[in-house]
């Protein structure tokens, strides 16, 4: 596996020999002070270039970075919308274990680019085009305090959204509860925890993509309880988790709701939650719920 000197000194000097390429800079977890470093981290490179036509029609211009297993062309798929004249890019697989992003963007794109993500560090820059970036923070990414109208609404999505889990689950449609469950029920709670971790440190971090560092400032027995919320794919294991779940968003919400100084709706959480235990009991013969 190529060292990452190798990635950026390979990234560099195509730079360097291509006179279309007129700054470079990255960004993502690399420059990221507070992600974790590990060998599956992406080089998320942008070229800053002139035009973009000439690279797309170049097909094997990307040949130089290394031998590739697989790859993808994310503005020609049809799961994404760019406009292809100020931003393309290639994400690439390499056969020894690397990853690079590589985008060209024209100048315009690329300052935008620069302008809403803090975490970029230049790289090259042949005509010192490129803005003064202020040393890489994460700050754009920390968690935000809520106001009162979204916690109130997220509490209420919850609870409501507990009505299609229970009946689904009755009925034994698996695929459709853990839809319900991961779509719907689990980014509410996700949220909570998030802005429980955000009063817990004057919302100066951020718990990462999907919470994946909310272990760091969550105590070990409510990030054990998170993790009890994925359930393997049985009626039984998901009754489990879902009731592990509503515990455990009944408490960071009261919690919440006391950092917040607003009224936790308790009667329509202790509602929701009976619903849900008269379900889990409820017969499968049953001609009517109550």
């Amino acid at each position: 596996m190529r060292t990452e000197q190798e990635m950026f000194n390979l990234i560099l000097n195509a730079a360097k020999n291509d006179e279309r390429i007129r700054a470079v800079f990255i960004e993502g977890s690399r420059t990221n002070p507070n992600a974790i470093k590990d060998i599956f981290q992406d080089y998320d490179i942008v070229y800053v270039v002139s035009e973009t036509k000439s690279f797309r029609e170049q097909k094997n211009w990307i040949d130089q970075f290394g031998k590739r297993l697989y790859m993808q062309y994310p503005d020609e798929n049809c799961y994404y919308e760019h406009d292809m004249d100020d931003c393309y890019g290639w994400l690439m697989q390499f056969a020894d274990g690397n990853r690079l992003d590589l985008h060209v963007c024209v100048l315009s794109h690329a300052l935008k680019e620069i302008k809403e993500d803090k975490l970029c560090r230049i790289l090259l820059d042949k005509d010192n085009c490129l803005p003064n970036i202020p040393e890489e923070t994460d700050e754009t990414h920390w968690v935000k305090r809520p106001t009162e109208h979204q916690f109130l609404d997220t509490c209420n999505e919850y609870w409501w959204c507990l009505n299609n889990v229970a009946k689904g689950l009755w009925r034994e449609e698996i695929p459709y509860v853990m839809d319900m469950i991961n779509y719907c029920v689990r980014p509410q709670l996700v949220c909570l925890l998030e802005w429980s971790i955000g009063f817990k440190t004057n919302f100066s971090v951020s718990i990462g993509k999907s919470g994946k560092y909310m272990y760091r400032w969550l105590e070990v027995d409510k990030w054990d309880a998170f993790l009890k919320t994925y359930p393997a794919g049985n009626v039984k294991d998901i009754w489990k988790a879902v009731f592990v779940m509503c515990d455990l968003f009944n408490e960071i919400a009261k919690d919440v709701s006391c950092s917040m100084n607003v009224k936790y709706n308790e009667v329509e959480a202790n509602n929701s939650l009976k619903f849900l235990k008269d379900i889990h009991k409820l017969p499968k013969n049953a001609k009517e719920i109550y």
